[in-house]
């Protein structure tokens, strides 16, 4: 049974009825939810569960099969792929720069979208470019060549070149994979920052404390479906856990946040 949570807010992106999949192979079925507007969205669960299908189908990188994706009222696919670009911005897991490129110039890439035979590169983009850096603290990196930069400076790059696009939507995939604990709060409090400041922000996360920590609202997907959904505190007990990660555990307040944090028993428990 689905669990829902829901806020009450408006949502600008959403899916309806979506079914995706890689050849024959579905791995989204019937699938719906709403981006709820101006609020953290953190999509959790087990590995090859489909949140990541699920985002880059909310961003018109993957095609639906059946259902609808709908952005600003109208079908996503009704939109010529610079304005999609123009209304969201997608950063991918683990995306990859150009050999030798600067800070700067990979940033600029964000203001493509804007670009057209009749309207070139300006001082509003240059502007754009130097905002989407300082937001993401990457302006004394600019001429800095990004295979020079830790893991955790190259994560704040990429977001710096999703905000060049100046975008009101921002889906990120996995942002924090492969950093250090540091490095991962970094890129999640600057995440959090945006969208205090009116950003709708969506995130896949896979440590689950920092998902509770940080979402405003919580979407739990488990084989392709969505399971539960609403605010972490509302939705998260044991029993999810158990059902959806097969983790037997205890929920806890967080000692700083009081949000969920999620206690593994003793191998001796759990048997």
């Amino acid at each position: 049974m689905t669990t829902t949570h829901p806020i009450d807010t408006g949502s600008r992106l959403s899916a309806t009825g979506i079914t995706v999949g890689y050849g024959d192979l579905p791995v989204l079925e019937g699938v719906s939810v709403d981006v709820l507007d101006g609020q953290f969205t953190v999509i959790v669960g087990p590995n090859a569960c489909g949140k990541s299908t699920l985002l880059r189908s909310l961003a018109r990188v993957l095609p639906v099969s059946a259902g609808q994706v709908t952005l600003d009222g109208r079908p996503v696919t009704s939109y010529p792929p610079k304005e999609v670009a123009r209304r969201l911005a997608l950063l991918p897991q683990s995306p990859t720069a150009p050999e030798g490129i600067r800070v700067v110039d990979l940033v600029s890439r964000g203001r493509y979208p804007h670009q057209g035979l009749l309207r070139q590169w300006s001082e509003a983009d240059e502007a754009a470019v130097a905002r989407a850096m300082d937001a993401a603290g990457v302006a004394d990196l600019a001429e800095r060549g990004v295979e020079e930069l830790s893991g955790g400076q190259r994560q704040r790059v990429w977001i710096a070149l999703t905000l060049a696009q100046e975008t009101p939507l921002l889906l990120l995939d996995e942002p924090t994979t492969y950093l250090d604990i540091s490095h991962q709060l970094e890129v999640l409090d600057l995440a959090e920052d945006l969208q205090r400041q009116g950003r709708t922000v969506v995130v896949v996360l896979h440590e689950l404390s920092l998902a509770f920590r940080y979402a405003t609202h919580l979407v739990v997907m488990d084989a392709g479906r969505i399971v539960a959904q609403g605010a972490p505190e509302e939705i998260v007990t044991p029993g999810l856990i158990e059902d959806v990660f097969g983790v037997a555990c205890r929920v806890v307040p967080d000692p700083e946040t009081g949000t969920p944090l999620v206690v593994p028993r003793r191998r001796e428990a759990r048997s």
